[in-house]
């Protein structure tokens, strides 16, 4: 075959690869219950904790380097979303709550939903003195509220870890987002299973916290790395050395309703040998976690036009489930700025445009292993005959009779009964607002009746 006929050839495959089995369709989403945690919602860190841990973020200003005095450093938006206050100002006195990251599907006893924490401010040189937990919270949809009925650290006193932690020299060996960037979160049981970013890693605790096993991640007999995997040092090859781009590792994983079999969704497209995206596809794993090891299983999701990375991963049943996909924009885009590179105070220089929730069945996937997408809901537009949304949006005009997820990151999806799914924010504290120009994001729940979607096949 010529070289020209074999670029063709494989253009075509992975054109084929990344193509959706069959095409969706939209389905409503209604606005059942709404609830919120204020942004600035903070925590005590546990008994044993170093004292470092009272005073949080102290590394997340310019250059990573030490803050002192607390709140003295105005959070933004950052240069992406042009650079406004957020109103809320770093260190922090005590944990900062936010970044919840995923839901698992199954329930506490007391019906609680397990949430899950990520590493604080969102790399590794700037959570050092972040600690890691997930937690039981319960929304009231009537009051509008939601209750953090608990919230436990994760520690390694039996040194499971194989790479040196912050804390390595005290007891209790608390973790902290210097360590690892937990993003995905499943409960079997008495046995917590968390999905991480920078190995990218499996990691297994117990309901107390203590962690029990960490396993790296394997593709095709191949170890897949990110650049922040501790193995690795500068200089360091995109492709060769690793394949998994930073912040792309497991944002969602997925438990079947057995808890025999995890599956482990990498965020972004995995790197090719010339460090180019493989394609316009997510790799999807396949975990046995009475065996402890990965199958060797694994299936493809495509990404669409339009969507950066995923969000969240949960089974309905046996082989259905919910994926949020998204792209990179936050704020309403009626209040676009008409230059994105010259951004104003009253404007969104990346509006959110690109936020659903799809359904998608696993046992459906194509020859080339695509995973089947049976339907979306559009989170940009949910319906809200009710006025059942409880914070103002910032658009133009005023929202009416409908109403808005218009987040960076939407990182929690799961299945609440029948007709209703579930779906919450990551604020990424105080750096995100959203919802409006000027104000941080609070935590915002949602509850959607959507028995369309949860019925499709």
């Amino acid at each position: 075959m010529t070289r020209p006929r074999l670029a063709a050839a494989l253009l075509a495959s992975t054109l084929l690869a990344a193509a959706p089995a069959s095409a969706d369709q939209t389905f409503r989403g209604v606005l059942a219950g709404h609830a919120a945690l204020p942004a600035l919602s903070l925590l005590a860190p546990p008994a044993g904790a170093p004292a470092d841990a009272w005073v949080s973020g102290k590394f997340a200003g310019p250059g990573n380097l030490r803050i002192e005095r607390p709140m003295s450093v105005a959070g933004d938006t950052g240069p992406a979303h042009g650079g406004r206050a957020t109103g809320l100002s770093f260190p922090f006195i005590g944990q900062p709550l936010q970044g919840f990251s995923g839901f698992a599907m199954n329930r506490a006893p007391d019906g609680s939903f397990w949430s899950l924490t990520d590493n604080g401010f969102g790399n590794k040189r700037n959570s050092t003195d972040t600690l890691l937990f997930f937690h039981r919270v319960m929304p009231n949809w009537q009051q509008g509220s939601v209750a953090v009925r608990q919230t436990v650290f994760l520690r390694d006193p039996d040194r499971i870890v194989p790479f040196r932690i912050i804390n390595e020299g005290t007891a209790e060996r608390y973790l902290t987002g210097g360590d690892f960037d937990p993003e995905s979160i499943q409960v079997v049981g008495d046995t917590v299973w968390i999905g991480e970013e920078f190995g990218p890693y499996l990691i297994r605790a117990t309901l107390d916290g203590r962690i029990t096993g960490i396993w790296q991640t394997e593709l095709d007999g191949e170890v897949l790395r990110s650049p922040d995997h501790p193995a690795l040092s500068i200089p360091a090859a995109a492709g060769r050395d690793w394949r998994v781009p930073r912040s792309g590792g497991y944002e969602g994983m997925a438990v079947t309703p057995d808890g025999s079999r995890l599956w482990a969704m990498l965020e972004k497209p995995i790197l090719n040998a010339e460090g180019q995206a493989e394609g316009r596809f997510l790799r999807v794993l396949e975990f046995d976690t009475q065996a402890g090891r990965w199958t060797g299983r694994s299936v493809r999701y495509p990404l669409e036009q339009g969507a950066t990375a995923i969000g969240d991963f949960n089974m309905i049943d046996g082989s259905r489930a919910l994926v949020i996909e998204r792209d990179d924009g936050e704020g309403d885009p009626s209040l676009a700025c008409a230059a994105p590179n010259q951004p104003r105070p009253d404007c969104f220089p990346n509006p959110a445009r690109f936020k659903r929730v799809y359904l998608i069945d696993l046992a459906q996937a194509d020859a080339n292993g695509v995973a089947r997408k049976l339907g979306h809901i559009d989170l940009m537009n949910l319906e809200d005959p009710e006025g059942l949304g409880r914070i103002e949006t910032a658009a133009n005009p005023p929202l009416r009779g409908r109403y808005t997820v218009p987040f960076f990151t939407i990182e929690n999806v799961v299945r609440v009964d029948g007709e209703h799914i579930m779906v919450a924010v990551d604020n990424n504290l105080p750096f995100s607002s959203g919802r409006r120009l000027d104000r941080a994001a609070d935590n915002e729940f949602f509850l959607i009746r959507a028995p369309e979607l949860l019925a499709a096949r």
